[in-house]
């Protein structure tokens, strides 16, 4: 053989080996396993510490500065509406009601007379209206003189349990000095703070979950009463209010309070995580379309039990690679396998197996 044709032979021999190596692995199909993504609601859990307030609750001052001549209550109380708490000396203020009251009367008196001659001609309409008048300033000055000696005298706004005092029988108290707290504390409020994204879901009448911190295992169903109307800027919360019955008087007013709420958030898409790739410009997932694997940017929402909701543009309709998403490219050509087929499959090898055995035994 010549040297010619020892060259024509390699070339002829290397030409299947080049054609091979020029098949693109693109264009051959791989076998991936794709489902449906499931559409979940986020799951919405909003945790915070509140302060408990009395549902109505006053902090009492005197109208007036004096001497306190009898304080009649004890530190927790319960003291009914109008019930006299502080006394203060009034004996200047009794001698200007007792004063008043006789004004009154020495202006009506005139005042009679004055009508009993009227139709005689002997006094004037002027003097009538003078006479008028002075009965009705009488009357103004006896009304101030009795409110100023029912100032003397502190009484509850409300019926409701009091508080601690510093006052003393003997002490001199101003406009200024605290006599107590009284709360009305059947009902009691707890403001917490909440997250902007929970505004929508925290409305009036939303059941939340309440634990006192002083009794950590007890757990009290209380409903929203209201929300606050803003959020604030800078922590990007707003506050909500609830209200606790507190009939059997085991709270108090100024505990802590851990409050919960669990409730269905967005809806979005569910895949598998084994679906979710990773790459330089972040994570997506492969869609199927016509038969060929399209990639599909995403955002992680949440995760839930081997799940993750995904911010992306893809439906329950849709085909998502979740086995074998190493394998393909952009564009490339796939053969679908459905899980269900997979677990068909498995449970018809595991029949076929079985009765195998059956066969062996009987030999």
């Amino acid at each position: 053989m010549s040297f010619r044709q020892a060259c024509m032979l390699a070339a002829l021999l290397i030409l299947p080996a080049c054609s091979d190596e020029q098949e693109q692995p693109e264009d051959r199909a791989v076998t991936v396993v794709a489902d449906n993504p499931v559409m979940l609601a986020e799951q919405l859990q909003v945790e915070a510490v509140g302060s408990a307030r009395a549902a109505t609750s006053a902090d009492l001052y005197p109208e007036t500065a004096g001497r306190v001549v009898s304080v009649r209550f004890s530190a927790g109380d319960f003291v009914r509406q109008g019930q006299p708490l502080v006394v203060l000396d009034s004996r200047q203020q009794q001698l200007a009601v007792e004063l008043a009251q006789v004004q009154v009367q020495e202006a009506s008196q005139l005042l009679g007379r004055y009508r009993r001659i009227e139709d005689t001609g002997a006094i004037s309409d002027s003097q009538i209206e003078a006479g008028e008048t002075a009965l009705a300033s009488a009357r103004v000055e006896l009304e101030q003189a009795r409110e100023a000696l029912a100032d003397r005298t502190v009484r509850a706004p409300f019926s409701g349990h009091i508080g601690l005092t510093q006052i003393d029988t003997g002490d001199r108290v101003g406009t200024d000095t605290l006599i107590a707290q009284i709360d009305q504390r059947s009902t009691l409020y707890v403001d917490f703070p909440a997250p902007e994204a929970a505004f929508s879901r925290l409305t009036a009448g939303t059941a939340v979950e309440v634990s006192p911190f002083s009794e950590p295992d007890r757990t009290v169903q209380a409903r929203i009463l209201t929300v606050d109307s803003s959020i604030a800027p800078d922590q990007r919360t707003f506050t909500v209010r609830i209200a606790i019955d507190n009939s059997d008087d085991r709270l108090r007013p100024g505990m802590s309070f851990r409050v919960r709420f669990d409730g269905a958030g967005v809806v979005r898409p569910a895949v598998p995580e084994q679906a979710i790739v990773w790459g330089g410009e972040g994570s997506y997932l492969w869609q199927v379309v016509d038969r060929e694997a399209r990639r599909v940017p995403l955002t992680i929402a949440s995760r839930r039990e081997g799940m993750v909701l995904v911010d992306a543009p893809i439906g329950e309709s849709d085909l998502v690679i979740v086995e074998g998403v190493q394998k393909v490219r952009e564009g490339q050509a796939v053969n679908l396998v459905q899980p269900l087929d997979l677990n068909a499959q498995s449970v018809e090898m595991r029949g076929d197996a079985e009765a195998g055995a059956t066969e062996s035994d009987g030999e």
